[in-house]
């Protein structure tokens, strides 16, 4: 091995990726859909096959813009429902070929490899793309030592990857760091995946070389999760058996559930059952596996994972996507036994009423944790209503104007990148408005005391102790070579800018508001210490002559 430790032979994890998924079902719902397809949500492209892209179209774009490019594509409306009972079908069909099968979302399944290899020899990989081929749908797979290793060889070209065992460190240092935001799996937020690109961490090579520490501090939890994924850290089995308290749901209908309707009515109430139980116990689901008896003695079962801890409408929606999917296939089974039967001569007398139906459906929880290791109050592993319940009690107490939520907004500094409206109303659009002078990213961890803050001014001087200042041409009168800041002294080990601003320019000079001066010009800049080993990063402002500390970049 590289690292010139002995290791215990790791298990090998198969990922199975269907492409543009919710292309795929709506086309398996409607055969005739050819041709260059666009799914949209909110008018705007969330998912398009090749053909779509290959004429311009991306995810993201507005669905006039993308029609002004690809006239002939069709356009189909997003439809979480069909995408994941669709796709249970397709899940169940690989039962034949692996025990242990995990869908982690409608269009990525992961298998135990090493299980189904062992059962089926070599021919496995081949068996499981048969099994799904069989079904009209295109995948790739990828093999890999862990989950996400696989997840992105599954992903890579046109037919997935299969990495040597072992050598999953190697695989991914030379991947972008793009493809850690491709996959919603992942968990992996595309806000994170840009701050790495303006740093100038191109592959996953170069974010593993840095300390866990160091990218920790700066990226909190999400960026441990992608140190994790990087340096090929041990993960978890395919869907394995752990010991925990019995916090399974079950439900015994009076009459077989046949129609997916009383199937959705049932997952609703059987959703409510295991989340007050989990309520009660002060944990969150991550992993569930849903469990159905029918009334011809046949017992299905399938685990669904997810990054996030699952809410009641989440379960609800997975488990009444699996019945659907399966109660689909038990249809289409009677009626290809239906039509045996009538060329036999032996037409069945009531199908419906004699057709499969459940008789028993659990839920069981194979995976929890407490609320906290998902996140805090504002994370994703709080419940909304605790929130809701506790924020609407500060409210009734202070008044409702008093308790404020954030919101992104368009700006061309830092301070008014971010603005509050009363929690509970809606934020305004932020809109595709450019703003000339904007600051690039990435943006400063900590804003200053403002303009008119004593704290905040500082000295700019070149290398002949000149101040350096803004030009009217919008340019630095000299080199910055050092700054001055209170008793401390900085060498400038390198800078950008400056950006200038001139807004409001029709209004007089007297009326200018001193904390968003109308005309300024900002500098990123990066200092050292002589007495320091590191280099400190701060956002200046300059305003009314002077030289402001604006923000600073941790």
């Amino acid at each position: 091995m590289s690292d010139g430790q002995p290791r215990i032979a790791a298990p090998r994890i198969a990922a199975l990726w269907f492409p543009d998924w919710p292309v795929q079902a709506a086309q398996i719902e409607d055969s005739s859909l050819t041709g260059a397809i666009i799914v949209v949500r909110h008018h705007h492209v969330e998912v398009c096959n090749r053909a779509a892209r290959a004429a311009g179209v991306k995810r993201g774009m507005r669905l006039r813009q993308a029609q002004a490019i690809c006239s002939e594509a069709t356009v189909v409306e997003a439809n979480e429902d069909r995408d994941g009972a669709l796709f249970a079908v397709i899940a169940s069909s690989l039962d034949d070929v692996a025990s242990s099968v995990e869908v982690l979302r409608p269009g990525l399944v992961i298998v135990d490899a090493g299980a189904a290899e062992r059962f089926h020899g070599a021919k496995a990989m081949e068996m499981l793309i048969d099994s799904v081929a069989r079904q009209g749908v295109d995948t790739t797979v990828g093999v890999a030592d862990e989950i996400a290793t696989a997840i992105i060889a599954a992903r890579d070209q046109e037919t997935g990857h299969v990495v040597a065992r072992g050598a999953s460190k190697d695989y991914l240092s030379m991947q972008p760091v793009s493809v850690l935001s491709a996959e919603t799996a992942l968990g992996i937020p595309h806000e994170l995946v840009q701050q790495f690109q303006q740093l100038g961490l191109r592959r996953l090579g170069d974010v593993a070389n840095l300390p866990l520490r160091q990218v920790v501090n700066r990226f909190g939890p999400p960026g441990a999760r992608v140190h994790d994924i990087v340096t090929a850290r041990a993960d978890r089995k395919v869907a394995p058996e752990e010991a925990r308290s019995d916090l399974s749901v079950a439900v015994i209908p009076a009459d077989p559930i046949a129609r997916v309707d009383s199937a959705a009515f049932a997952a609703r109430q059987l959703a409510a059952k295991l989340h007050e139980k989990l309520a009660a116990a002060g944990v969150v689901c991550l992993r569930l596996k849903i469990r159905a008896e029918f009334n011809r003695g046949q017992a299905l079962e399938r685990i669904w994972r997810t990054r996030e801890a699952l809410s009641e409408d989440a379960t609800a929606d997975r488990v009444r996507w699996q019945l659907d999917g399966w109660l689909t296939a038990a249809r289409a089974e009677d009626a290809g036994a239906a039509d045996a039967g009538a060329a036999d001569g032996h037409p069945a007398d009531d199908a419906e009423s004699e057709g499969a139906g459940i008789i028993e459906l659990s839920l069981e929880p194979m995976e929890t944790s407490a609320p906290d290791f998902i996140g805090q109050l504002w994370g994703s592993g709080s419940s909304d209503e605790h929130v809701k319940r506790a924020i609407s009690r500060v409210q009734s107490t202070l008044g409702t104007d008093k308790v404020l939520q954030p919101w992104a907004a368009g700006g061309r500094g830092v301070a008014e990148r971010v603005d509050f409206v009363p929690y509970g109303d809606e934020t305004p659009q932020k809109g595709d408005k450019l703003w000339p002078g904007q600051i690039p990213g990435p943006l400063p961890a900590r804003r200053g005391g403002g303009p008119q803050h004593p704290a905040s001014r500082i000295r700019l001087i070149d290398a002949t102790a000149k101040d350096v200042v803004v030009t009217a041409e919008a340019v630095l009168s000299s080199m910055p070579y050092a700054i001055g800041w209170g008793k401390h002294r900085y060498k400038v080990v390198g800078w950008a800018g400056p950006w200038p601003v001139d807004t409001f320019w029709w209004q007089p000079q007297n009326a200018e508001d001193p904390e968003n001066p109308r005309r300024v010009a900002r500098l990123q800049l990066v200092g050292k210490a002589e007495n320091e080993s590191y280099e400190r990063a701060w956002l200046l402002q300059w305003v009314a002559g002077q030289w402001r500390v604006e923000a600073t970049y941790s």
